[in-house]
């Protein structure tokens, strides 16, 4: 890519292809060169790295591609609701404060003849109008009140229904985020419900994407991806059509889209809707790079992840979410560990320990602690790992975490291997505790295979461990 058109370039690669899409279906250029490189920015959309994009034609003119990129700006801001939900606020500001320019009443006016209930944020548009029909009244300004009016008395109906809606949603939530917390609350007799209103083309979009967003809790309560799958699709049709549009709500969007390609052991189709997700950074952006570079290291690629998470590292050192930085952090460890740099990895984990020491043990300690424990397992570091081991009674808090879903028993394999290296404990002490603590169900492919990759670094070093732990497997019926 030539530098000239390294600007445009640039602007290009913050595109998304379901923006494109839209785009390209929505032009109506006489200017068949613009067209193209329109083509070429949809065609480029779908690239994960920049070095698989064609390049563009800088035998053009270049005010072609300077037009065409505020167009494309124009437009999207034009469809955008996060911004226009910006709008509505900075206009109720003005209304209540008694400073309302021409140019913003003007807009006003034409917005309240055309919003219709099915506006995403018609709840707070409504709102707005009330607002500003007080100030219109106080005026005398009767035409004018007479219109907002209308719309009100028109709109009524629609309002006060998506508000008793909108509560029941939060009555829905109750129930929904109560059982993925772990409590025993249902939440399936939601399903129903909620699947009636996402469907509901009558219905704010606010609502109905609230909708969509407690669905998706409920298929992972109940591991039923399916249906799940079902609605995204329908909700790509829609993003498409430029409805529920703006880059947030996108980037959620191919975020959800990874995690559910991962259910269905899609990979490739995960890492791709990763890339999408990390194309523009918002204030998740950590937590997707999170979950593209758990999809790469799944795949093997740690180079790729790595190279990602040391790209990311200034993000994930400001987000206030410790769940993210400890997702982060454990991953950063977990990619050396994987690259054999396992000096590097002890030493970042160490630092973190030292400084979040109580963050950590309130978010992801067992991941934490799993690449920690590997990176001085690889060193022999046998005394230490017992010393952390005692010091931050990870035994006994690896007793309460045995009934999570997702347990594995690998710390409690990685104390006994380093207990019977320094001979402070023999097999036989140590058998009833590890036949105990081995994972109520069978863990899928890709956690079987790092249970099978974890008996063959135990087996390097305490082969008759090993040995007793490839036959809990095999009595557990593992396969």
């Amino acid at each position: 890519m030539r530098s000239k058109l390294q600007k445009f370039f640039e602007f290009s690669r913050t595109l998304l292809p379901h923006e494109t899409t839209w785009l390209l279906s929505h032009q109506h250029f006489d200017d068949r060169s613009k067209v193209s490189i329109l083509e070429r920015v949809h065609a480029n959309c779908h690239c994960l790295h920049d070095q698989e994009c064609q390049p563009f034609d800088d035998t053009l003119d270049k005010r072609k591609y300077s037009s065409l990129k505020q167009w494309i700006t124009d437009r999207l801001n034009a469809l955008d609701v996060d911004l226009h939900l910006a709008w509505i606020l900075d206009t109720e500001r003005k209304i209540l404060t008694d400073a309302v320019e021409p140019e913003t009443e003007t807009r006003l006016l034409h917005e309240i003849k055309t919003c219709q209930p099915t506006a995403f944020y018609f709840v707070k548009f409504y709102e707005m109008a009330q607002a500003y029909r007080h100030l219109l009244l106080i005026r005398m300004r009767y035409a004018e009140h007479a219109q907002v009016e209308l719309f009100l008395q028109k709109n009524e109906a629609a309002w006060r229904r998506s508000l008793r809606i909108s509560e029941e949603l939060h009555q829905a939530t109750c129930d929904i985020v109560n059982q993925y917390a772990g409590n025993p609350t249902p939440s399936i007799q939601w399903e129903q419900r909620l699947t009636d209103l996402f469907y509901d083309e009558t219905l704010d979009g606010w609502n109905r994407y609230m909708a969509l967003v407690r669905l998706t809790f409920i298929y992972y309560n109940y591991r039923r991806f399916e249906p799940l799958l079902e609605k995204y699709e329908y909700f790509e049709r829609q993003l498409a059509e430029g409805k529920f549009y703006s880059k947030r709500i996108l980037i959620n969007y191919y975020g959800n889209r990874l995690l559910l390609h991962v259910r269905f052991r899609e990979f490739d189709k995960a890492e791709y809707y990763g890339y999408l997700s990390i194309r523009v950074k918002n204030l998740d952006y950590v937590h997707y790079v999170n979950n593209l570079c758990a999809v790469l290291i799944r795949q093997k690629k740690y180079q790729q992840a790595f190279a990602l998470l040391k790209k990311a590292q200034p993000e994930s050192k400001k987000t206030p979410s410790f769940h993210n930085k400890i997702g982060f952090v454990s991953l950063y460890v977990q990619c050396l560990n994987h690259l054999g740099q396992y000096l590097p990895a002890e030493h970042y984990a160490e630092t973190y320990l030292r400084a979040y020491p109580k963050e950590i043990f309130q978010h992801r300690w067992h991941l934490f602690f799993t690449v920690y424990l590997e990176s001085l397992f690889n060193q022999r570091k046998f005394d230490r790992l017992l010393k952390v081991c005692k010091k931050y009674k990870l035994l006994e808090r690896d007793a309460v975490y045995v009934d999570k879903p997702y347990y594995l028993p690998i710390l409690r394999w990685y104390y006994a291997a380093a207990a019977l290296y320094t001979q402070q404990q023999t097999l036989e002490q140590l058998k009833p505790s590890l036949s105990a603590f081995m994972p109520k169900q069978c863990p899928d492919t890709d956690k079987l295979s790092e249970i099978r990759t974890w008996i063959h670094q135990i087996k390097t070093v305490e082969h008759s461990l090993g040995s007793f732990l490839e036959e809990l497997v095999q009595r557990a019926g593992w396969k």
